[in-house]
């Protein structure tokens, strides 16, 4: 009897080999994994970006096990894959420090793939690293003859020459740009720069020796994510004293105390007297005060500047119950900055507005 069990089990197994392995695989029905790349959200600039079949492609399954690496353009036209989550990625080059010249595209997407049935992935590619350009004045140059530049992200760090026309990429994060000078380094300012973001830096210096402090003043440009700063180096602390040279919200806290500052930036709700940490975004009651924010998407109290509507032309233009449709817009106010209002950095007094078209 033994025998013949074992011989029936034999054939069984022999059958199924002949066919990989059909009678089990059938318990398990396969689904298959396509994907197609959307080339369009990639840049109005081909020329800057690689053949995307040379783009590099990624596919993980649920146990983060890869089971597929390599070249978009030698990838299969599908896989098949059992039933369960998947991670597509795509990146047109490896990123990992500060480079000239080294835009990096890509999109990562999670899908389910039922048994049996195929699924195919669109990955719509647009710019994963952030950007810094400098330019530097002359009187810069002459205020400065013998020092040096460079972006700093973490360890790394990119020399960035006077007469450099570059982007400089780097990674989403804080961003520092150095001046070495005469023996020393100077921090001349850190910025947190987001995905798509392209910063540009205007450099200039009133004169004078060299070496000497630093200010900060700002002017953000209003095309997409390509933003704009004017850096003086050697001037003082007058930054912010007109709108053109207005400060950001999040250059507020360090010249809380000064008084007819001019800052910009975002409204993003107001009702502050609410508790919770948030901004109130939405059916906004209170016309006295508003939340300005760095940028539109904002809501964290303690991300924005409580800025002070006064009695009388400020209020009646500004106030959010009365004008909702001015959340989200960019705005430039002037007035005295104080350490808190509202729990957070504060405008009292504001005096002056412009919103521009």
């Amino acid at each position: 009897m033994k025998k013949c069990l074992l011989l029936l089990l034999s054939l069984l197994w022999a059958i199924t080999a002949c066919d990989d392995f059909a009678f089990l695989s059938d318990l398990h029905p396969k689904g298959e994994l396509r994907w197609v790349m959307d080339g369009g959200h990639l840049t109005k600039s081909p020329s800057e970006i690689p053949d995307t079949n040379d783009f590099i492609l990624t596919v993980r399954n649920a146990a983060g096990e890869i089971l597929y690496e390599g070249s978009y353009g030698d990838s299969p036209e599908a896989l098949p894959v059992v039933e369960g989550s998947y991670t597509v990625g795509v990146v047109s080059l490896p990123f990992t420090a500060p480079a000239f010249d080294r835009p990096q595209y890509g999109d990562e997407q999670v899908v389910v793939v039922p048994a049996g049935k195929s699924v195919t992935v669109k990955l719509q590619c647009t710019l994963l690293n952030a950007g810094i350009r400098v330019k530097t004045a002359p009187t810069f140059l002459s205020s400065f003859p013998s020092g040096e530049l460079y972006i700093k992200q973490g360890e790394n760090a990119l020399r960035f020459a006077y007469d450099e026309q570059r982007i400089a990429y780097t990674l989403p994060g804080d961003v520092s740009l150095l001046l070495y000078n005469q023996g020393r380094d100077e921090t001349l300012f850190t910025r947190s720069l987001h995905e798509r973001e392209i910063l540009t830096v205007n450099l200039s210096a009133p004169g004078g020796k060299e070496g000497g402090g630093s200010s900060v003043s700002v002017a953000v440009d209003t095309t997409k994510n390509w933003s704009v700063e004017d850096y003086t180096a050697g001037g003082g602390s007058g930054g912010g004293k007109d709108w053109e040279n207005a400060l950001s919200v999040a250059e507020a806290a360090a010249h809380a105390g000064e008084k007819g500052v001019w800052i910009h930036g975002y409204i993003v709700g107001g009702d502050l007297t609410s508790a919770g940490k948030s901004v109130k975004t939405s059916g906004v009651t209170k016309n006295t005060h508003l939340a300005l924010a760095s940028r539109s998407s904002v809501s964290a109290k303690t991300s924005c500047v409580a800025v002070e509507l006064p009695k009388g032309a400020v209020r009646d233009a500004l106030n959010l119950p009365a004008h909702p449709e001015l959340i989200g817009r960019r705005i430039y106010v002037k007035g005295n900055l104080v350490d808190s209002y509202f729990g957070t950095v504060g405008l009292k007094g504001t005096s002056e507005y412009m919103i521009p078209d």
